[in-house]
């Protein structure tokens, strides 16, 4: 069975596979126009850094598609603004707003803006995918025959325009790898979003929940850790999905390589460290329920970042679709 499609340009509107509803239901939102792509991004109807970035490319396309030739210029950098303000942490947001910022820049009048608009966001997703193959194939020569790989979150197909970062290195080291999936609170993207699109590939997957990480290590379970990243500092801190930092600790403290895999746009080059990198906060009821279904008191107080940084030290490589880069990563990571 094929992969659902995570984004698609369709009928002069962008295509976007809801992953809130993902594994019990495949549904697809048709947007229309920014403001539809602003809040898919801003509640995670589409998720993941690169899978966010094309998504915003193709709602300025869309910004445009709905303006004209007095004001599209105006209207594309309120675009920008409205969908530069969903989401802080991922970098690959930034990094399509301004490339299509750029992209408008080079040609005058409504039509040549608007066409060369929908050609560059056609050419991220297209990149994404030739990136997210090669820094599989880079990546898959780090892992063991039949390596056994703990992940976390969702790093794969769903959050990229196909493939994936953390999961395109699994998929190309090929079928004889296992894979242990955390859950991930508190939304659950490992247990909903990984775990789904690995079986649908035919891969040996066992789902754990987070707190059960070290445990499989010390029990010699598990012979190397991945995850993706939404934004990379200068010096090679990174932050993830939540829960990333403490792998990193265990793996270090068990002997077990932990990877980063993520293209070169999720490098921000701007920072030098990730002290530097906004991590947002979201809403309390993620934690406080489960699928719509109340699981703590009413009134409790709720801390809930998104991310977390993990320091470059404990990173055993960086892989990316131009190399596989090493502690210490300053001035490696140039683009």
């Amino acid at each position: 069975m094929a992969r659902p499609k995570t984004i698609s340009w369709q009928d002069n509107s962008l295509l976007l596979l809801d992953q809130r509803k993902l594994p019990l239901q495949v549904e697809y939102k048709r947007c229309e126009n920014v403001d539809d792509v602003a809040e898919a991004i801003r509640s995670l109807l589409v998720r993941g850094a690169p899978a966010i970035g094309a998504a915003a490319a193709y709602g300025m396309v869309l910004a445009a598609l709905n303006s004209n030739e007095e004001t599209i210029r105006e209207d594309l950098s309120r675009a920008g603004e409205k969908l530069a303000g969903t989401r802080p942490t991922a970098v690959n947001l930034f990094w399509a707003i301004e490339k299509m910022m750029t992209a408008a820049a080079e040609v005058q009048g409504y039509a040549a803006i608007y066409q060369r608009l929908l050609e560059e966001a056609h050419s991220i997703l297209e990149q994404d995918v030739i990136s997210n193959r090669a820094m599989g194939k880079l990546g898959a020569q780090l892992l063991p025959p039949k390596a056994r790989v703990l992940t976390i979150c969702n790093a794969g197909a769903l959050a990229t325009a196909d493939w994936g970062t953390a999961l395109g290195v699994i998929r190309s080291a090929g079928r004889d790898v296992k894979v242990y999936a955390c859950e991930t609170r508190p939304v659950l993207q490992g247990a909903r979003l990984t775990a789904w699109e690995l079986l649908e590939d035919g891969f040996d997957v066992t789902l754990i929940c987070d707190s059960m990480a070290g445990t499989v290590m010390a029990q010699g379970m598990v012979d190397a850790v991945i995850a993706g990243a939404d934004r990379i500092a200068a010096n090679g801190d990174t932050a993830n999905k939540i829960g990333t930092y403490s792998l990193a600790v265990l793996a270090k403290a068990h002997k077990i390589p932990f990877y980063i895999a993520a293209p070169t746009s999720t490098i921000d080059e701007k920072i030098a460290s990730g002290e530097e990198i906004i991590i947002e906060e979201r809403a309390a009821d993620e934690v406080t329920h489960i699928g719509g279904q109340r699981i703590a008191p009413s009134g409790v107080k709720v801390y809930n970042p998104a991310f977390d940084v993990t320091p470059a030290n404990l990173i055993s490589a960086i892989i990316t679709e131009q190399g596989v880069f090493r502690f210490p990563y300053q001035g490696k990571l140039s683009k």
